[in-house]
């Protein structure tokens, strides 16, 4: 199959300090234009398509007006911070302390999976759960749309299906609804207990569907001809999907803005101690397939940020600087620009370089970038291990970072594992494509797509763990040197 692809950079707004916001009337002119445009470069005509899937960013979140369709205010990312005090207050929270304990408890004697879940429980910023209590309590407008009945609430999947088919389809799939912290893996329907806790109204939120799923026609003057729109899926749900990690203790690393490292846990939701949380991967009829996740945040940003302060011109230029040293020298750099994911859950933790010489030079200065990209895979895998006990069956990555081979071969030096990439990197897009393929019957089952992914290059481990442990240490102590930072938050 060809693909024809067309892309544009999402713009952020940031209102206040630590506010992330996205307008919607932009996000959803460039989501058109984006269409319009890939259609154009395949050279068909958009009668000839026949079913839309759509991969969405998760836990960002709008409410909307139900009678007029319009929005109460921009798109809340999930980067946003303007709940931290709310998630800190609500943490150390008698009531959620009573909540947890009385969880562990039952658990002892129960031993449910879904009650040791509920006493690990924890908010974070990330989740949409306190965001949205915020705007409940801050937006008087909301206040009176909820009083009258007459608010919606959505992640950019459902607000996107809602101006897609002009407000006649109010919907979301369990890919999305399990990443918003509100929605309950085990019982596979929204959490009714957390959302009364929190006085979150029951009416706000939209019902859940098969991420492969028929979820309406677009409406013909958006594009011009009525195109079904037959999947909506998260964002790192529809990679692992793309990169057909079908089975049980399958493993992805996606490497893009974040790592997010993702195992396939089969039918049982899986919560640990240490930051994977669960998820629900996909579901197509009967078949549900959850996730365990963990992240860290800031991969393909140090990257970024690195390229504007001049240290290098293009990305794939780091592979080669990174290469034609023995090491850094001694320097560690600490990726933390929004804070520490698991295992080490820090948001208060700083960005740093630390162990500088007058003879460090910008060579040293990106290597030690990306050595920190494989030493926090390295974190993540083992906590991956530690806490999962499904026996993995094998790796892939995918992401813009994962065509750095420094990265990878040191990654897979690092977990001492073979590690796949394929010829095609962006697979939020494919698992999407493939998703809305089997719903309309144009492949006939997944092993279809098995047949179909082609792997680029399979990195193997070619120098052992002993080698790298000295160093990994010393970027340990950086990196605890580094916490604790913002004593703000």
């Amino acid at each position: 199959g060809l693909t024809f692809s067309n892309s544009v950079l999402l713009e952020l707004i940031y209102p206040h300090d630590g506010w992330v916001e996205i307008n919607p009337d932009v996000l959803w002119s460039q989501f058109i234009a984006v269409i319009k445009e890939a259609v154009q470069a395949a050279g068909i005509q958009m009668h000839q398509i026949v079913g839309l899937g759509i991969s969405t960013q998760r836990a960002t979140f709008i409410t909307w007006n139900k009678k007029t369709g319009n929005h109460f205010h921009n798109f809340i990312s999930w980067q946003d911070l303007r709940a931290s005090e709310l998630v800190k207050s609500w943490n150390n929270s008698i009531l959620l302390k009573i909540v947890q304990n009385t969880c562990k408890v039952l658990h002892l004697f129960t031993r449910s999976k879904r009650l040791l879940g509920a006493s690990l429980f924890s908010f974070t910023t990330q989740h949409v759960s306190l965001r949205l209590v915020w705007v409940l309590q801050n937006l008087t407008e909301v206040q009176k749309a909820v009083a009258e009945g007459n608010c919606c609430f959505g992640t950019i999947d459902t607000w996107l299906l809602y101006r897609l088919t002009k407000g006649s389809e109010y919907a979301t799939d369990f890919s999305n609804a399990s990443t918003t912290g509100i929605f309950d893996p085990y019982q596979m329907c929204w959490n009714g207990i957390l959302t009364s806790l929190l006085s979150i109204p029951a009416s706000l939120l939209p019902p859940v569907e098969d991420t492969s799923h028929n979820f309406g026609l677009v409406h013909e003057e958006i594009l011009g001809a009525p195109i079904p729109i037959v999947a909506l899926v998260a964002d790192q749900q529809s990679a692992m999907f793309g990169e057909c990690c079908f089975q049980r203790g399958d493993v992805k690393f996606t490497m893009g803005t974040g790592t997010f490292l993702d195992i396939n846990t089969g039918t049982n939701p899986q919560q640990t101690v240490g930051g994977f949380y669960p998820l629900i991967g996909w579901k197509i009829g009967p078949e549900v397939v959850c996730l365990a996740e963990g992240n860290a945040a800031d991969t393909g940003t140090a990257i970024k940020w690195a390229q504007a302060l001049n240290l290098f011109t293009e990305a794939d230029e780091t592979e080669k600087m990174a290469e034609s040293l023995q090491d850094s020298q001694g320097v560690y750099f600490v990726p933390s620009f929004s804070g520490l994911q698991a295992p080490l859950n820090d948001p208060c933790a700083c960005a740093s370089f630390m162990g500088l010489k007058s003879s460090t030079n910008r060579y040293h200065l990106v290597r030690a970038i990306l050595e920190s990209i494989a030493f926090r895979n390295k974190q993540l895998y083992e906590m991956m291990q530690k806490e999962i006990d499904i026996p993995i069956t094998r790796i892939r990555a995918d992401g813009g970072v994962c065509k750095n081979g420094f990265v990878m071969q040191m990654t897979s030096d690092l977990i001492n594992e073979k590690i796949d990439r394929p010829v095609q990197v962006d697979m939020s897009c494919l698992g999407a494509a493939s998703l809305a393929g089997l719903a309309v019957g144009f492949w006939t089952d997944k092993e279809e797509l098995n047949k179909l992914r082609k792997s680029e290059t399979v990195f193997e481990p070619q120098r052992k763990w002993k080698e790298y442990e000295p160093t990994m240490e010393n970027w340990v102590k950086a990196v605890k040197r580094s916490m604790n930072w913002y004593n703000k938050l």
